[in-house]
């Protein structure tokens, strides 16, 4: 008796689980469709799949990432696993729409019940590519003919005919108020997906809903963009102190073959390789500057691979951002002179004042025993003057700095911490940092700025704006940001002694003496 073909066809399904190239290789005629033979299919993959034609090398590799996480998860249709999240910055013209395509027929194919979210920056955007570059490529799949595909604006949809309900994908906006259309999706025995097309612009509100869907299944999420923000969720996927939770690739539209050569060739002789308009739409790289961003990301890298000399007797600054939130550090970070990278930073969450004082005394104090001096400043707003006067109680030498103050120069800054902001960014070009510090260069490189009512003196943005914007408190970039509160004592020349002072002795402090 003669096998039901589509039954035979279910088996070779079962077969690319964990294969994404394998069947993109599979699923459309490489060999005999001329509008698929664009791109000559690269080595080592040409020879395992005996075809000359097929995706370009990113891509392949971009899948073949995707197989890899698959077989170490080990998805067993019932025990959840840890969810893959993909993030792809990139210049134009590299194919992402039609990769977004592949994605949804290969995961859609191969995954019964699976449950699949799309969404771009713009409705525009979604029906006229993203979605129907979906529509295209799922008529030319092998497995075409199992699924209705819906394209109207609207009603895009892929639904499995047999299981319209249980098994399917959706395309929905992505305005922050039809962000309900984002939640309540799952898949217990199978995967639940999401895939955001120019995700730059897709709002935060979005990404969090989506991660409500991560909870049971075989959770997959992937991001595709021009990385023409360095902030928000898109930018934090490469950025953010979660950037361990994502497998991100970055892709220079130059090494793509079926890119417009002679259009990049123009646009890097016109702008150049090391403008942020080349960055964003050539080479994939997030822009140095954004219009409203008040520290340039050139000016952190330069200070990441500087090196500089520092004179000993110059005084330590230690600055101290208090935590005033739950989700919120507590900061300590040290700078000597041009030096901000020798001393690591020190953060506590969820310390009580009485311990962050204790902290930050024998840190102190490690520094005086190195025959350092030092000066400590201390956001003193809040809970913050019980850390002041505690240290001052110690007998160190304690700088109460107030952000919300008046500055020092009040033309051309609004408040105080605008001022010890500008002028942090001013040490940023002879000073140096950690380059692989990256919550600090997340934080220098995300506070935008604006002006005050007599449009002259510059004012950041709030912390609660960032919240807003999906961003987190800037603490390390205020806890550096404090120690250019005021200048720090200059040394004396060389061969001149310093004048002896009378001075308090230091008080050693034990946090933990008077615990019984």
């Amino acid at each position: 008796m003669a096998r039901n073909p589509d039954l035979m066809l279910a088996d070779d399904m079962g077969r690319f689980f964990g294969d994404p190239l394998g069947f993109v290789m599979y699923a459309y005629d490489w060999a005999n469709d001329p509008e698929l033979q664009l791109v000559e299919l690269p080595e080592p993959w040409s020879l395992i799949y005996g075809c000359k034609y097929g995706p370009d090398e990113w891509a392949c590799e971009f899948l073949d990432d995707i197989a890899r996480q698959v077989r170490a998860r080990g998805f067993d249709g019932a025990n959840a696993v840890a969810p893959q999240r993909h993030a792809v910055a990139s210049g134009h013209g590299i194919g992402k729409s039609t990769i977004t395509a592949w994605l949804t027929c290969w995961i859609m194919s191969t995954r019964p019940f699976a449950r699949g979210t799309v969404t771009a920056n713009t409705a525009d955007q979604l029906a006229s590519k993203t979605w129907a570059e979906i529509a295209k490529w799922s008529k030319r799949c092998i497995t075409g003919h199992w699924f209705e595909i819906g394209t109207g604006r609207g009603a895009m949809y892929m639904r499995h005919k047999d299981h319209p309900v249980k098994w399917k994908c959706e395309a929905h906006t992505c305005r922050e108020e039809n962000s309900e259309a984002f939640a309540g999706q799952h898949a217990a025995t199978s995967t639940s997906f999401y895939i955001f097309d120019e995700a730059s612009a897709v709002p935060s509100a979005i990404w969090e809903v989506a991660e409500g869907g991560f909870t049971d299944g075989e959770p997959m999420m992937f991001a595709f963009g021009n990385p023409t923000r360095n902030s928000g969720k898109f930018f934090d996927c490469f950025n953010g102190k979660m950037r361990h939770r994502w497998t991100t690739r970055q892709v220079d539209s130059r090494a793509v073959a079926i890119t417009n050569k002679a259009q990049l060739d123009e646009w890097e002789h016109d702008y150049g390789a090391d403008s942020d308009f080349f960055k964003v739409r050539v080479r994939g790289v997030f822009p140095s500057q954004s219009s409203m961003q008040f520290i340039g990301r050139d000016l952190v890298d330069a200070a990441g691979a500087r090196e500089v000399h520092v004179d000993k007797r110059q005084a330590v600054a230690i600055g101290v951002d208090v935590a005033r939130f739950g989700i919120d550090h507590s900061v300590i970070r040290t700078r000597h002179g041009h030096d901000g990278r020798s001393w690591p930073p020190i953060r506590l969450s969820g310390q009580p004042v009485n311990a962050l004082i204790g902290r930050v005394a024998e840190h102190a104090n490690m520094l005086s025993r190195l025959g350092l001096r030092v000066v400590i400043f201390v956001d003193g707003g809040g809970v913050g003057g019980g850390v002041v006067d505690g240290l001052r109680a110690l007998g160190f030498t304690v700088i109460d700095v107030q952000f919300g103050s008046k500055a020092d120069d009040p033309r051309r800054y609004a408040n105080k911490r605008a001022e010890m902001w500008g002028l942090m960014r001013d040490w940023l070009a002879v000073g140096a940092l950690d380059s692989k510090d990256a919550q600090l260069t997340t934080d220098l490189t995300s506070v935008e700025y604006g002006y005050a009512n007599n449009g002259d003196a510059i004012l950041l943005e709030s912390k609660d704006s960032m919240r807003a914007r999906g961003l987190a408190s800037p603490d390390d970039g205020d806890a550096l940001a404090v120690t250019f509160a005021q200048p720090l004592p200059v040394p004396p020349p060389h061969g001149v002694e310093p004048a002896r002072t009378r001075t308090r002795s230091r008080v050693e402090y034990d946090p933990f003496a008077n615990l019984v």
